[in-house]
């Protein structure tokens, strides 16, 4: 077998990387999402709010009204503006989730190995292969360790197919090539890229893959059981507007312009814009925070989750590995920090066999640790072998949590092999004696009460020539034990307090031993740190024992990832909102069945990755507490932007309907008016609630139900009595101008410009159901006044430059007028924020 070092290897240049992307192009298959211009034009043509627009246009024309005709269907381009941009704000987010998304590739490159988004591979490069890796790209094996892929995404074959070595009977494999969307399930090794993108086996049949619709979420199934309640209501109110206008004034086609005005005005088109502009730039905002959304539903699920099942490894410790404590024949040695070659002579072949026994170019912080110790205390001994050669691995599996490397003696007539895993492993190899198993035992409470993780070492001599098949075949010598320190994290104690104020309870999952956990439990925080669950134990309990147990045992220690997803669903059983987190392969069952998998961005397989909703792309306990705040802002913003679509759209319909229901009552609102109504509402909902910062108090609130509907009865309730308290103050305008015989046109202008200032009140008063108006101008979302400006522009535009003024029927106001519609509009919404303080003022 060939080297497994790579440093002979030197791999692309940066600056033929480079010049090889823009020749080949990114390693990727077309997106069949991206919408061009003609696209985007035609969505907007099949809107129904579209077909209203063109429908009211034509019927002006027909009743002569060229100029106002030509005028709203002119507003159609500023519809297809406006809704091109939000398409391209909403691709742009997802354009840097892809990137981020890509699955990641490690290449050599001028020499050294560097991950880099699998997007970016190019033919030539170099291609480091390891297990849980999804090959990113065709390539031909140069040389490999053992090295398997499952290849069913392609060939539909369960059984792994052996690359570039021998088979059990020793035959050669003709098969080199592994291929793109294949998955690396055993050993590792090097592969030269061959073809990328659409020339790979698997771009020339993925293509169809890009047709393949999500399912809708509980969310827009639920917008969408909205929009076609309101459609229905709308349709029926129209229909019947049009007859009684039509009965009334005994003009039918004016009374179809009412309907249609009105049909305009209930249509909660925004509706749908909302949740897919919220989702995916808060998927943005997310990555931000080093949190990569992969499935829009988690983003739902965030804000109700109940219960955080957490691994501790790299997760709530750093992952920076240091040995701490050596242990050899009933002794232990506390390793000095610093002190070059203070290592006594009896721990010389515990250190070496563990280096043996791992990779001789670690990735693994733990293998790293190794090194490190050898290089501080046996440079310039026999003890270390940096030209040997591996010659065989015999890899880490569940049935047998050990690893050993197999190496030629100097003399070449010989195998020496160096194993080393957990200590009952090592145990089970060397088949210890009961004796000196109990005392290992001690040893192994003594460090893991320290905090410390600990592994075994083994050593084995093997003469024949050839090698067995399992590594129970070998008689492996005891060497010791080793005591690994990973520091907890700092932010840990906060992160897991704030955890226990948002209602979330947390759950550690580890396969260290139970003292290590309740050493890490305490120093962090955690509730019933004194209460351990081990995988033997949970073993012996039926799922309805393990229920009770889970009430509050808070730890589960020398766990497999079997026994995580039994967790998941017993908590899944109980009611729980479960998320949990996971890197291996074999993390990827349980990662699927909670409601949001979190998987590790840094250390984590691409099959888990694969697997899950988020995507830590730090590996950080503190993102997972960012990622549950953020869920809870988005859902919370997306209720209050609902609320706000709403409560406007009661006032619009109730001015456009009550005044066509009395025979010598001028009508208010037009198509155009109803059109200018729409251009606000839009970017409100949009930008400004889109953007809009978390509540103070959003991570002290209890999970969200998550049965409890986005628009529930209590939201309905109110924001139904905001709009009719808006209809009732701007009604009174109405009439009080119609009492004092005020021109139809001057009514027209007070009425609408009261129902405008109304509307800026209800974005006001929506953006916070806590926070008074004052309180929400902290200058965190500029959104607020632009959009604000704009509408007071362009209301000042229709009332006082004469064209526009004509187009809309308006007569010029006065200061006095104005000041009038600014204090009815103001007074339709200062109740909203006299209830906020009332409710303030009783909760202290």
């Amino acid at each position: 077998m060939p080297d497994q070092s790579y440093e002979k290897y030197q791999g692309l240049s940066h600056r033929e990387a480079l010049d090889k992307l823009q020749q080949a192009g990114p390693n990727e298959l077309p997106s069949g999402n991206v919408k061009s211009i003609g696209h985007i034009v035609l969505e907007v043509i099949r809107e129904p709010m579209f077909i209203l627009l063109i429908a009211c246009g034509s019927l002006y024309l027909l009743l002569g009204d060229t100029l106002e005709g030509v005028m709203l269907m002119s507003t159609v381009l500023i519809i297809i503006a406006i809704t091109f941009y939000q398409h391209r704000k909403t691709e742009r987010a997802l354009e840097a989730l892809r990137e981020l998304s890509s699955p990641r590739a490690l290449v050599i490159r001028d020499g050294v190995e560097q991950r880099i988004p699998g997007r970016e591979v190019v033919p030539g490069d170099l291609v480091v292969l390891q297990e849980g890796d999804r090959v990113c790209a065709d390539a031909e094996v140069l040389q490999c360790l053992s090295l398997r892929a499952d290849e069913s995404v392609l060939t539909g074959e369960s059984e792994p197919v052996l690359k570039g070595g021998a088979d059990q009977k020793g035959n050669a494999v003709v098969e080199s090539m592994v291929y793109s969307g294949t998955l690396i399930v055993k050993g590792h090794g090097l592969a030269r890229v061959m073809h990328t993108g659409t020339q790979t086996r698997f771009g020339k049949i993925g293509k169809l893959l890009t047709t393949v619709k999500e399912e809708d979420t509980l969310l827009q199934k639920e917008t969408t059981a909205i929009v076609k309640t309101f459609s229905y209501i709308g349709f029926i109110l129209c229909s019947l507007l049009v007859i009684v206008y039509g009965l009334l004034h005994t003009d039918w086609l004016h009374g179809l312009l009412a309907g249609l005005s009105l049909a305009m005005a209930m249509l909660p088109e925004e509706f749908p814009v909302v949740l897919t502009i919220f989702m995916a730039m808060g998927a943005w905002r997310m990555s931000r925070k080093n949190v990569l959304t992969r499935r829009a539903a988690s983003i739902e699920s965030l804000g109700a989750v109940t219960v955080l099942c957490t691994d501790k490894t790299g997760t709530l410790t750093e992952n920076k590995m240091t040995v701490r404590k050596l242990a050899v024949e009933g002794n232990i040695l506390e390793v000095e920090r610093e002190s070059k070659n203070s290592l006594p002579e009896e721990f010389h072949s515990l250190v070496e066999y563990a280096i043996l026994a791992s990779q001789q170019n670690p990735f693994d912080p733990m293998e790293r640790a190794f090194h490190q110790l050898g290089d501080l205390h046996l440079s310039g001994t026999e003890h270390l072998h940096q030209d040997w050669i591996i010659e065989r691995e015999y890899p880490l599996s569940t049935a047998l949590l050990a690893l050993s490397h197999v190496y030629s003696s100097p003399d070449g007539k010989s195998w020496l092999i160096a194993a080393k895993g957990s200590p009952e492993a090592i145990a089970d190899l060397c088949h210890m004696e009961p004796s000196a198993n109990e005392e290992m035992n001690k040893q192994i409470t003594r460090l893991a009460e320290e905090g410390l993780r600990v592994l075994g070492v083994a050593r084995a001599k093997f003469q024949t020539t050839r090698l067995p098949e399992n590594q129970h075949d070998f008689e492996f010598e005891f060497l010791g034990l080793i005591g690994l320190e990973d520091p907890l994290r700092s932010t840990v104690q906060h992160d897991l307090q704030v955890c226990y104020e948002a209602g979330v309870r947390m759950i550690m999952i580890t396969g260290d031993y139970p003292a290590t956990a309740k050493a890490i439990a305490l120093k962090m925080g955690l509730t019933n740190a004194g209460k351990s669950i081990t995988g033997s134990e949970l073993d012996r309990m039926s799922d309805e024992e393990l229920a009770i147990q889970l009430r509050e045992v808070n730890i589960f220690a020398r766990v497999s990832p079997e026994h995580k997803l039994r967790i998941v669903n017993v908590l899944k059983e109980m009611g729980e909102i479960v998320a949990m987190t996971g890197d291996g392969i074999n993390d990827a069952p349980s990662l699927k069945a909670a409601h949001v998998g979190i998987a590790m961005g840094q250390r984590g397989t691409d099959v888990a990755r694969e697997a899950s909703a988020l995507v830590l792309l730090d590996d950080n306990f503190s993102s997972i507490v960012e990622a549950i705040r953020m869920g809870r802002r988005i859902y919370d913003n997306i209720k209050k932007a609902m609320g706000y679509i709403f409560s406007v759209h009661i006032p619009i319909a109730g001015i456009t309907i009550i005044p066509a229901l009395f025979k010598d009552f001028p009508m208010i609102l037009m198509p155009l008016h109803i059109a200018f109504m729409e251009l606000i509402i839009d970017p409100a909902c949009s930008l400004i609630f889109e953007g809009e910062r978390e509540e103070e108090n959003i991570m002290q609130l209890p999970p969200r139900n998550r049965k409890e509907p986005v628009f529930g009865i209590k939201r309905i309730l109110m924001s139904s009595f905001q709009g009719i308290v808006v209809i009732a103050i701007t009604l009174s305008i109405y009439f009080v101008a119609l009492r004092l015989n005020r021109p139809e046109g001057e009514i027209r202008a007070l009425t609408f410009t009261t129902l405008v200032i109304a509307n800026i009140g209800l974005i006001l008063i929506n953006r916070s159901w806590t926070r008074t108006v004052w309180e929400t101008f902290d200058g965190k979302n500029d959104a607020v006044r632009w959009v604000i400006l704009g509408i007071i522009l362009i209301l000042g535009i229709s009332l006082y430059f004469p064209p526009v003024q004509h187009l809309f029927h308006f007569d010029r106001l006065h200061s006095d007028d104005l000041l009038l519609c600014l204090a009815a509009g103001a007074v339709s919404v200062l109740w909203f924020e006299v209830m906020k303080v009332s409710r303030r003022k009783r909760q202290h």
